[in-house]
């Protein structure tokens, strides 16, 4: 594993907050940074762009992941609940993740286990892990949890925003579109199974009756993969600081998410305000936030962007509300259109260990945001 001592000769310095882009940089490097949440395979590699070269548009590639730091990056198997076979497009994903690993097996190499995590850092390769984003993937059969096992996904998010027939999502709850809220009896088994296996609950997405249904009966720590503080931002993507304290409880973990929209609670007037100025005043037909984003001209769309501290803020909440212990990083690059300032790809992840060192926090208590606490969740699974 990497060393993690050149701090202990400069604590002053943090405590003057003297932290200069060098130094928060040799820390982020000395770090283990674990991303729980990229879409890079559905946003860029099924799209037939090669991400072990720069490429141009997107927001990751292999030469970026590695500028950035990243240790350890989940690369999320998604597609939307429209998709009429959704286990075997989740498995194109995956072979297409394969085949790029097998081309590039001198940077970057798949781990199941913290120790295939390990070995990964020590030999300098990316490590990819493998994250499943919406229940449906599993088209109703419990014997597809174990396939997707055994092809290497460590974590299923239960919903995207569409439900399942066995799992409401928080989009769905929110606006009022199902009866069943909750976990159905497959749900449950779904559930079971997972914790069988060793696969993470991912909680992400869920709505708030199936996130507590799950934690009645999870015997492992869950993941929150990519959500934010509903405290601050009252989206129903977020967690409630009850829900926040619930994943503390399980000893689970919450990544923190980069979109513009779950950390600033102004976006979306920001955007009807930007579309009337810039588009249209009369809204005819109506559009979701990311189609009038994506009308808009680029100063406007640059307008939008919230800063950094906010990001530092979310995580300050989290941290608050649930311990250093419980909260980590799941950016959901190529999974957004709108990012804040400074944190423009998956290159940019030093500038998130300055802006922790910056406000007071301890390099042990970063190194646990980047990766540790993360760590402990997919030890947690193989106990």
């Amino acid at each position: 594993m990497k060393v993690k001592l050149w701090y202990i000769a400069c604590p002053l310095l943090f405590l003057c907050g003297m932290v200069s882009a060098q130094e928060a940089l040799e820390l982020h490097r000395q770090a283990v940074v674990i991303d729980l949440h990229n879409d890079v395979l559905s946003e860029s590699v099924m799209r037939g762009k090669n991400i072990a070269k720069s490429i141009r548009g997107g927001r990751t590639d292999l030469p970026r992941l590695k500028s950035g730091g990243v240790d350890v990056q989940f690369f999320s198997v998604w597609c939307d609940g429209k998709k009429k076979h959704p286990f075997a497009y989740a498995n194109q994903e995956i072979d297409a993740l394969y085949q790029l690993i097998k081309e590039n097996s001198d940077k970057m190499l798949l781990a199941t286990t913290v120790e295939e995590i390990k070995r990964g850092i020590a030999e300098h390769k990316l490590v990819a892990m493998i994250g499943v984003e919406g229940g449906h993937m599993l088209a109703d059969n419990l014997a597809n949890i174990d396939s997707l096992y055994r092809r290497g996904v460590r974590y299923v998010t239960l919903t995207w925003n569409n439900s399942t027939h066995w799992a409401s999502s928080a989009a769905d709850e929110s606006r009022h579109k199902i009866k069943q809220k909750g976990l159905s009896d497959f749900g449950r088994q779904v559930i079971q199974r997972m914790n069988q296996l060793g696969m993470i609950v991912d909680l992400s997405h869920v709505g708030e009756q199936t996130f507590y249904d799950v934690l009645k009966i999870c015997k492992k720590p869950v993941l929150v993969s990519h959500s934010d503080a509903y405290g601050l931002n009252p989206h129903y993507r977020n967690l409630k600081d009850q829900q926040i304290k619930a994943v503390a409880q399980n000893g689970g973990v919450i990544g923190v998410n980069f979109y513009s929209d779950f950390l600033d609670p102004n976006y979306r007037k920001k955007i009807a305000s930007l579309y009337a100025q810039y588009v249209s005043k009369a809204d005819t037909i109506p559009l979701s936030v990311d189609k009038k984003f994506d009308k808009l001209p680029a100063q406007a769309k640059q307008a939008l962007r919230p800063p950094l501290a906010l990001v530092i803020d979310h995580i300050d909440y989290l941290v608050k509300m649930a311990g250093i212990d419980h909260v980590g990083i799941g950016a959901d690059f190529d999974g957004m259109e709108s990012t804040p300032i400074g944190l423009d790809d998956v290159q940019d992840y030093p500038k998130l260990t300055e802006a922790l060192l910056n406000r007071g926090y301890a390099p042990k208590d970063i190194r646990k945001i980047l990766g540790e606490n993360v760590l402990r969740v997919i030890q947690a699974q193989e106990n």
